[in-house]
């Protein structure tokens, strides 16, 4: 059910992103500067391109929701909140700290053995 609705979901953003391309540019404000027949003119007379263009907006945002209400209603799932760990982070079996299940890399030791001066050159 899931992937059937997100690939209507990703076919309506396709289309949406189309419509989009083919209207015309009105200059800029959505039409508020003067005349034209704009967004939020007060003839208001829209064109069928815009109707769709709303159309395709509202069963984005409808499949939007649904995918979202069915990803909180599967099995198994936890926020990604649930998951952080507060506090003083654990330590594994060889006692490195670890972080979010993932161990991380052990700090570097200090060599035990000094370093001997390379022989002087004759």
């Amino acid at each position: 059910m899931e992937n059937i609705v997100l690939i209507v979901h990703l076919v309506i953003a396709a289309f949406l992103i189309g419509v989009v391309l083919l209207q015309r540019s009105e200059g800029g404000a959505l039409g508020m500067g003067g005349g034209g027949g704009g967004l939020v003119s007060s003839r208001g007379a829209a064109t069928a391109l815009s109707k769709v263009t709303w159309a395709l907006a509202a069963a984005f945002i409808a499949t939007s929701l649904i995918l979202t209400v069915i990803s909180a209603t599967s099995t198994g799932s936890r926020s990604v909140i649930e998951g952080v760990s507060t506090g003083v982070p654990e330590a594994d079996d060889s006692g490195a700290p670890t972080s979010g299940g993932f161990s991380l890399p052990a700090q570097p030791t200090a060599p035990t053995e000094t370093p001997t001066a390379p022989p002087a050159a004759d």
